[in-house]
């Protein structure tokens, strides 16, 4: 006769339920490994994509860079003597809108022992955020007080602009043309600006003026009188 009781039936079923959370733990990493993001992680090798070293100013580099990007199209942010920023658009597709902000930083390179040089370290990074065109359905309703509380609705869709990605670009040939391009307003007006300053010339004094001579006194003549002899 088979036994029914409760502790015989639970050790019966206790394979199936171990069994049961093994596979729902094995379903659950699955799950959870397909959601992993797979990302490729700095090296921090390569020191050549985003600088260069100029024989100029911190002034006279960021200049050239500033130079460099308005000459392409991009509208200047802020600029001074050690930093350059600029943004351009671009439309790549009809519901796809591109940002580029290119941020340039200038900083002196330092020699050992602490000695200013006269050489200039250029940093250049470039953001790129793309947006794309997203309906939001706006609803509105109409009471109209003579008939009495009737409402119409009314709905309208309005094209809004959102952003979907925003990345860091690291194509070494986009910054090689940027580069060679500061290299260029480098070498021209820019870098000569100190040796081609005019020198100051000096302003002409007014000639002297001739002193004036006061002619001197003629000197008083004296004339003797003459005295008549007596006549006896």
């Amino acid at each position: 006769m088979l036994s029914t009781h409760p502790t015989c039936f639970s050790l019966a079923r206790a394979p199936v339920l171990v069994l049961g959370l093994l596979s729902a733990f094995v379903l659950a990493g699955c799950g959870s490994a397909s959601h992993r993001v797979s990302y490729e992680p700095e090296a921090f090798g390569s020191t050549t994509t985003h600088t260069r070293d100029y024989e100029a100013t911190e002034a006279q580099t960021c200049e050239a860079a500033r130079r460099a990007l308005l000459s392409q199209g991009y509208m200047i942010t802020a600029a001074n003597t050690d930093l350059v920023t600029g943004r351009k658009s671009f439309q790549p597709a009809a519901e796809v809108h591109v940002e580029v902000e290119f941020r340039v930083v200038c900083a002196r390179e330092n020699t050992r022992g602490g000695k200013a040089s006269k050489s200039t370290v250029a940093f250049a990074t470039a953001l790129q955020d793309r947006y794309g065109i997203k309906k939001v359905n706006n609803s509105a309703s109409l009471g109209v007080g003579a008939i009495g509380s009737l409402s119409l609705p009314f709905s309208s869709s309005d094209d809004a602009m959102v952003k979907v990605a925003s990345e860091t670009l690291t194509d070494e040939r986009f910054y090689d043309r940027f580069f060679a391009l500061l290299d260029r307003f480098l070498d021209g007006p820019v870098g000569e600006d100190e040796a081609a300053a005019p020198a100051e010339t000096p302003v002409a004094s007014p000639p002297a003026a001739a002193p004036t001579v006061t002619p001197a006194a003629a000197p008083a003549v004296t004339y003797p009188v003459s005295s008549s002899p007596n006549r006896g």
